[in-house]
Order: C-alpha cells, then structure tokens, then sequence
C-alpha cells in the first residue's frame, strides 16, 4: 500500500502545495468533505494529521468502522498531512503500522493528530475483508510490534479485546502476531527516540496519566 502511494507520490509535478491527502478508492463522501476538513486545520495550527471518520453502511444506517481507536489516530483510509507536518516526519514506514508511526511522529515533535469525527466517509469495504479476520488480527498484532508497542500494553490491548465478537480470536490474532515479530527478530522501527515516546505515552495511559491515549 505505501509502495504504491509513494509510486504517486513521486509524481507530483509542483513543489508549494499545503496539504498531502492519502485516500482509499472504495470511500465515499459529501462533495464539501475537503472544505470541511481543512476548515478544522485552519482552526487548528498545530494540527498536523487529520482525517474523517470511516463508517460502514449497516441495516440502512452508519457505524463506525473502529471504534476502538486512541484519540490520535487517523485511518490510513483518508489522511490529510499539513505540509510543516509532512516535512518534519517522512519518509513514511514502508512496513506495516506505518499508519501509527507517523501520528506517533507527529506527536513526539509537538503536532496532535485526530479523527474528525463530525464528518463521515463511507467505505464500501469492511476493513480486512480481503484477508480474513485471523489474518487481520494477526497483521495488527505485527503492525504493533514492529510499531514498538510496550509488552504490557498489547498484554492489555489483548485483553480488552477478549470477548469481542467472535470471542478470544481478536486477542489471540493480536498476541500471536505481535509474538511472530519477536520469534522470527521482524526490525522494529528504526527510531529509538519513538519507540522510547511511544512506551512513555502507554505507560502513561496503564497508570491512569494524561497521554496521547487520553
């Protein structure tokens, strides 16, 4: 996926654009999204990454296609990078968590990122469909290890997730995926200060403290 948004990349012919949009091809959207989200940038000088919220389309209403996400992040499926942003964290992981990183990037250097969630995107396809819920799972659990995730975090992100539907295979997925990385020595990121920020801000939210989780 980052190799064929870099393909794309690479192709941008002017150099004094303000803002990068990453946005998947089975979203739909109301024509005034855009002006909607840059609003909120204008709004909001530091604010470095932002995105709508991705929903599903479900007995003729929305719902939210993870609500579980940590105030911070932003779906891959439709980020929108502020240029001082983009300078100060590429080049975007070209490995899984890549999504993560760059928010954790951003955050680490002083921007906020989040989901804004008074405006809505409707994807045409549930996320991991293509994969299948094990693989899914266990690619998210990868994605965090290679992310650089604290041990006792994902222990306790796995557990949360124990009696989601279908139950135990959500955190099972997770913890043998985020266990594949140290077994087969996957490289984690290549930024120790990040993944030291990173820890800092989940042992934060384990003890109860202000972090980017909340």
């Amino acid at each position: 996926m980052i190799e064929a948004f870099y393909d794309g990349y690479s192709k941008i012919g002017c150099t004094n654009w303000d803002f990068l949009v990453k946005l998947d091809g089975d979203l739909s959207f109301a024509p005034d999204y855009f002006e909607k989200c840059f609003s909120h940038f204008s709004a909001e000088q530091d604010l470095g990454i932002g995105g709508g919220m991705v929903c599903l389309l479900e007995n003729g209403g929305l719902r939210e296609d993870s609500p579980g996400d940590p105030p911070f992040h932003v779906r891959g499926a439709t980020k929108i990078y502020r240029r001082a942003c983009w300078d100060r964290i590429s080049p975007l992981a070209i490995a899984p968590g890549w999504d993560t990183i760059d928010e954790v990037k951003a955050n680490m250097l002083g921007w906020t990122t989040r989901t804004f969630r008074d405006l809505t995107l409707i994807q045409h396809k549930k996320t991991g469909s293509a994969d299948g819920r094990w693989r899914n799972w266990f690619k998210n659990g990868l994605a965090n290890y290679i992310t650089g995730y604290h041990p006792l975090f994902m222990l306790g992100k796995c557990l949360k997730r124990i009696f989601q539907k279908p139950p135990f295979l959500a955190s099972a997925g997770l913890l043998a995926g985020f266990c594949s990385g140290y077994l087969r020595m996957v490289p984690q990121v290549e930024d120790a200060r990040l993944i030291r920020y990173l820890r800092g801000q989940q042992i934060r939210r384990l003890t109860g403290r202000s972090s980017i989780y909340g």
